[in-house]
């Protein structure tokens, strides 16, 4: 099969995950007075699913290591169509929050192993779009999962829905199992590589990131129906369900082709988290004109999905396990942010926030990754302007020892290159440059 149509099969897969995930925000209210809890307490089946996305599936895939990304993938999708069913079928608020976490372990499996297979099916210059297309599976499965089960579960029940979430897992999981081709050397890395990824500056920055952005965005999105009821007074959640979505679906393509395009993925991840901050602290005030809050609620479902593009991106650009490393890093600190902030979430409104101010702390939250990227891209920058000034002066930065000239004006760097007499190099670079050269 060739590359583009295997990607395709892991965008399927990613449908299904995406499906799952946010769903669940929908289903909440019945989900709640079915199992007889408030709807602060059913959103922890929330956070079950994205806090064992972010610990549990590293500690599995570590495990699962050698045997191969498409047997991960299988293993991933057996475990998620089995937690599903399990859902469907629990009488109980214990089997709800145990088969979420469930589900969240089969959904950690797959995404950073897809993301890193994805990459591997296409040439360098499509990886943006190979990405953008995976993680679009995602925020498509949004756009039709969260209204689609808001339908089914007023028509037939919550638990029809989970069925239906059951059935898309089927079907993803007999489309890679028989048609998706071997790899090799896209194998899940092990623990021991995740923890060296983390310890590199470049990559915990970007990992830090996002976890920022996620506790914001998807976060919040997992009470946007009380908000939305309380900012505007819906009806009916499903339109603007609807548009959030589609938002999604736009941004997470567009941003791989932006990538692909521009080359500069550190600058567009800090404009679309800049962006996200901006649109979920209008959300409150735009209950007043009729149909105004659709305008915010687009543009974050657009920038939240786009985001997770050029950040996977960076991290893809460390070279072997390293890059599949950060990728594994760099999910759970997404499923970590989400759970982190639809615990918090729950815990304010349960002590008596209204649903409409909910999206200001989240707003902080973002504009806080922000400040944050910022300020680590410039302390990187200033290492490297230290590091530039020593070798320039011929001396080495660790033992202050001087470095042989050449015959030809020339030094030699720590790292084997020259720094030639014409001028260039790091002081010539523009501020957009230096951001990027002092991420990954």
């Amino acid at each position: 099969m060739g590359g583009t149509r295997a990607v395709a099969l892991l965008a399927l897969g990613s449908f299904a995950m995406g499906t799952d995930a946010y769903a669940m925000a929908g289903l909440l209210p019945d989900m709640g007075a079915d199992l007889h809890v408030s709807v602060s307490l059913a959103g922890q089946s929330v956070t079950a699913f994205t806090l064992c996305y972010a610990l549990a599936a590293p500690l599995f895939s570590a495990g699962l290591a050698r045997w191969g990304t498409r047997t991960v993938l299988v293993t991933a999708l057996v475990v998620f169509v089995l937690a599903n069913a399990g859902t469907a079928l629990t009488g109980s608020y214990a089997g709800l929050l145990g088969t979420r976490a469930l589900a969240g372990a089969g959904a950690g499996l797959f995404t950073p192993a897809a993301a890193t297979m994805a990459v591997a099916l296409v040439p360098p210059e499509r990886r943006g779009r190979a990405l953008g297309l995976v993680l679009g599976g995602m925020s498509a499965g949004t756009v039709l999962g969260v209204p689609l089960g808001l339908l089914v579960a007023a028509d037939s029940g919550w638990r029809t829905a989970l069925w239906l979430i059951t059935g898309l897992g089927v079907v993803a999981l007999l489309g890679v199992a028989t048609a998706l081709p071997d790899v090799r050397g896209a194998a899940a890395p092990s623990l021991r590589a995740r923890f060296g990824a983390l310890a590199r500056p470049r990559v915990a920055v970007v990992v830090a990131v996002t976890f920022t952005q996620t506790v914001a965005s998807l976060g919040l999105y997992t009470y946007l129906e009380p908000v939305l009821h309380r900012v505007a007074d819906v009806g009916s959640a499903v339109p603007y369900l609807w548009v959030w979505g589609i938002g999604g679906v736009c941004g997470s393509l567009l941003a791989g082709t932006l990538v692909d395009r521009t080359g500069r993925p550190a600058l567009l991840a800090v404009a679309l988290l800049g962006t996200l901050g901006a649109a979920l602290a209008l959300l409150p005030w735009t209950g007043t004109v009729p149909g105004l809050v659709l305008l915010p609620l687009i543009v974050w479902g657009a920038v939240g999905w786009a985001f997770v593009v050029p950040q996977q991106h960076r991290l893809l650009a460390q070279d072997g396990e390293g890059g599949a490393a950060a990728v594994g890093l760099n999910s759970s600190a997404t499923y970590l942010g989400g759970a982190v902030g639809s615990a918090l979430g729950g815990l304010a409104l349960a002590h008596g926030l209204d649903a409409r101010w909910l999206p200001l702390p989240a707003a902080g939250v973002a504009l806080a990754g922000v400040l944050f990227h910022l300020t680590a891209v410039r302390a990187l920058a200033r290492r490297e302007a230290e590091v530039g000034r020593d070798a320039g002066t011929g001396r080495d930065a660790g033992t202050g020892h001087v470095t042989p000239d050449h015959a030809d004006g020339t030094k030699d760097h720590a790292d084997g290159t020259k720094d030639h007499a014409n001028g260039t190099g790091a002081a010539g670079a523009t501020a957009a440059e230096a951001l990027e050269r002092n991420t990954p």
